[in-house]
């Protein structure tokens, strides 16, 4: 059978690629460009060469069938699934771009990030160590920090404060999530300290004794950079009075979704940690190699079944192997579902 696929968006030599029909070659891959396919070029392209690689960024941009000379077999199309290896390498490729984001953001080359993802797959992980990385030597000097991690709830006054405290240029704040969204004077100023123009001047016009306490003025320029780290899903979100607010916050930061949507990506997101972080998954539990995929068998035999499948589990799960030979029965107790 001859495999096709169908573009939605993408790229070949820069050239934009939309709702084109290809002959399939080879499935979705990462490199240095991000995501790709390999497909045959039969004249779509103007240049004499037989197979070539359409730059399609996320899989979702593509949809994989069987071709139309397939129909006389009366087989219903089906949509080619990505490998175990095509879907880490997938997911892999996000946590890299978080990666250099993140480093964007602590040069101020930034000035807002958003990142969305489920909870326990290592969203904040990865930004807190970039910052720990860069405020290294701040921390040798005895420098005040120019990064902050700012969690729980917060009312618009206690951010404007904030804001104020970290409004150098090259300061950093993570609002990991942090309850700021249906506030609409905290989205108000953060939409006026993400403003496109050259000088970010944000304002609270109204009397505060806790500004005056703290020797907060009711007027500054902001310069330096946010990364919201949020289970929130933008996309869907249900309309409200806020929709206005939180659609001009996201067009005044770069937006990237994880991609980790499903059980199946969670449970690979997890095996990728496992594959690509240096020692695996369970790198401090000092467990020997009939432990660790004692561990991960568990795991991905009753993932279905676990109440979170995250990295936070499988951190939970090795510290009941650290305490107890019987630790199987204390994790379908304490971490599975109807337990």
């Amino acid at each position: 059978m001859t495999s096709t696929v169908l573009v939605r968006s993408g790229s070949y030599r820069s050239k934009p690629v939309t709702n084109q029909t290809f002959k399939l070659v080879k499935g979705y891959q990462t490199g240095a460009k991000g995501g790709y396919i390999t497909v045959k070029n039969e004249g779509q392209f103007n240049i004499d060469i037989e197979d070539v690689r359409v730059i399609v960024g996320d899989i979702s941009n593509v949809e994989f069938t069987y071709g139309a000379n397939d129909a006389a077999n009366d087989e219903p199309a089906i949509e080619a699934k990505e490998t175990e290896t095509e879907a880490m390498d997938r997911i892999a490729s996000r946590f890299a771009v978080l990666d250099e984001m993140s480093k964007a953001c602590i040069a101020g080359d930034i000035r807002a990030m958003i990142v969305t993802g489920p909870a326990g797959i290592g969203k904040s992980h990865g930004v807190i160590t970039q910052m720990e990385k860069a405020s290294m030597f701040d921390k040798i000097q005895g420098k005040r920090p120019r990064f902050e991690i700012v969690k729980g709830a917060m009312s618009g006054i206690g951010l404007f404060a904030k804001l104020y405290k970290f409004s150098d240029k090259k300061n950093v704040l993570v609002f990991d999530d942090c309850d700021i969204w249906d506030d609409q004077d905290a989205v108000n100023v953060l939409k006026g300290a993400l403003d496109s123009g050259k000088t970010r001047r944000i304002s609270w016009n109204k009397d505060s004794r806790l500004l005056r306490d703290e020797g907060v003025p009711n007027t500054f320029n902001f310069e330096g950079s946010i990364i919201f780290i949020t289970n929130k899903t933008f996309d869907n979100k249900k309309a409200s009075k806020m929709t206005p607010h939180l659609d001009a916050l996201q067009s005044r930061s770069h937006f990237l979704d994880l991609t980790v949507d499903t059980e199946r990506d969670k449970m690979l997101r997890i095996k990728q940690v496992h594959r690509d972080a240096d020692g695996g998954l369970f790198a401090d539990y000092d467990f020997d190699q009939v432990q660790t995929d004692e561990v991960m068998n568990f795991i991905e035999a009753n993932h279905s079944k676990l109440r979170e499948v995250s990295l936070r589990m499988c951190l939970k799960i090795a510290d009941l192997v650290k305490i107890s030979t019987n630790w199987r029965e204390l994790a379908k107790a304490t971490c599975m579902k109807g337990a």
